[in-house]
C-alpha cells in the first residue's frame, strides 16, 4: 500500500511545487516506486514533467475534490505517492489531506506567510482529531535567506500553531529554479548544498 505525502500550503509562492518534484526525485534516486499527483488546476508539476523528455517520474494530473478517492485509480503499484498541492481552493486542500498518510507545509520566512498558514492547520487538526493523531503533519521552512533575523526566528513564529517545525529546510538557491526549468531536480546539478537539503528532509 502506498504512502500519500502531501505538500500543502493554500498561500501561492510557498515552494510547493519545488519541494514535490525534489523529494520525488530523491525518492526515485533511493530505489522508490513515486507517483507525483499534480492537484493544482495551473499544471506546474505537469509542465516540469514535459520539460524533459528523459524525466522518467511519473506525474499525473488530479485537481478535481475528488482527489481523495481518484488517487485509488491511479495510485497502484507505487510505494510512496507525492501530492503537489493547490493554493487557495479550500476543498482541494479538504481532499488532499483526506488522502494524505503525512503533510509538509512549506511557509517562507515572512509574517504574511506565517498567517496564511491558519486556516490550514485548522484543516489538518480536524483531520487528526478524527484519525486520532495518526495523519503526521509539519511545517517546513522554504526559500529561506541565510544568516538572516528572520530566517533564524521563523520556527519560533511558528510554534504558535503547535505542529511539528522541521529543522531541515531548504534556502534560496538558484539551483532550484534552474534545474526545475530543465524538467530535473537539484540532483541533476552541480549543488553539493542543495542536494543535502532535499536528502535531509
Amino acid at each position: 500500500m502506498s504512502v500519500v505525502l502531501a505538500i500543502l500550503n493554500q498561500k501561492g509562492g510557498a515552494g510547493k511545487t519545488t519541494l514535490a518534484t525534489n523529494i520525488a526525485s530523491r525518492l526515485q534516486l533511493l530505489g522508490g516506486r513515486v507517483l507525483l499527483v499534480d492537484t493544482d488546476p495551473q499544471g506546474s508539476a505537469r509542465d516540469w514533467r514535459a520539460a524533459n523528455v528523459n524525466n522518467s517520474i511519473p506525474v499525473v494530473g488530479l485537481d478535481r475534490p475528488t482527489l481523495n478517492k481518484d488517487l485509488a485509480s491511479v495510485g497502484h503499484g507505487y510505494d510512496v505517492i507525492v501530492l503537489d498541492g493547490a493554493p487557495q481552493l479550500r476543498d482541494m486542500a479538504v481532499s488532499a489531506i483526506v488522502a494524505a498518510d503525512a503533510i509538509l507545509v512549506p511557509v517562507q520566512p515572512s509574517p504574511y506567510d506565517i498567517w496564511a498558514t491558519a486556516d490550514l492547520v485548522e484543516l489538518i487538526r480536524a483531520r487528526q482529531e478524527i484519525t486520532n493523531g495518526k495523519l503526521q503533519a509539519a511545517f517546513l521552512v522554504s526559500r529561506a535567506i541565510q544568516n538572516t533575523r528572520l530566517g533564524h526566528d521563523i520556527s519560533d513564529a511558528l510554534a504558535q500553531y503547535e505542529l511539528q517545525v522541521f529543522k531541515s529546510r531548504t534556502c534560496q538557491r538558484i539551483s532550484y529554479a534552474s534545474s526545475a526549468a530543465d524538467g530535473g531536480s537539484v540532483f541533476d546539478a552541480d549543488d553539493s548544498k542543495a542536494q543535502e537539503e532535499v536528502a535531509n528532509i
